[in-house]
C-alpha cells in the first residue's frame, strides 16, 4: 500500500500534507461545467484505474446527491480543485450530475436560496 493510499497525506494537528494544486496535478479548469450548487451522485461503476485517495473520498460522499460545495466543504479543499476532481469522475462515468430544481426555479440572485445554502453548509462544519 502506498503513502497516498493509507491516509498519510493528512495530519491530524498539521492538516493537509499536500498542497491542494497537487491533489489535481496543477489543474484549475474541470472538464465538466459545475456550479456550487450542482448535484453529484456516484453512478456505481467505477474508474478502470486508481485516481487516488481523493477520488476514493469523493465516491463516498456521494452515495447520495451532494452538492458541489458540500463535497468541498467535506474534502476541505477549494471548490476549484473539487470541480477538477468531480469533472474527472464525471469523465470516467463514476458519477453523474443534476442540477437541483429549486435552483432551476430561482433566480441566481434569489436570497432565500443562498442563505438556505449557507445554513446547510454551516450545519454540516
Amino acid at each position: 500500500m502506498s503513502d497516498a493510499e493509507d491516509g498519510s497525506w493528512l495530519d491530524d494537528e498539521a492538516g493537509r500534507l499536500v498542497r491542494p494544486y497537487t491533489v489535481s496535478n496543477g489543474r484549475t479548469r474541470p472538464s465538466a461545467h459545475l456550479d456550487l450548487l450542482t448535484l453529484v451522485m456516484a453512478t456505481g461503476t467505477r474508474p478502470q484505474s486508481y485516481l487516488g485517495p481523493d477520488y476514493d473520498q469523493v465516491l463516498t460522499l456521494c452515495d447520495a446527491p451532494i452538492s458541489v460545495a458540500e463535497v468541498a466543504a467535506h474534502l476541505r479543499l477549494p471548490a476549484v480543485i473539487t470541480k477538477v476532481l468531480l469533472s474527472d469522475l464525471v469523465t470516467h462515468q463514476a458519477l453523474a450530475l443534476r442540477s437541483p430544481r429549486a435552483v432551476e426555479a430561482a433566480s441566481p440572485t434569489d436570497r432565500n436560496l443562498l442563505e438556505a445554502v449557507l445554513h446547510g453548509l454551516r450545519k454540516r462544519l
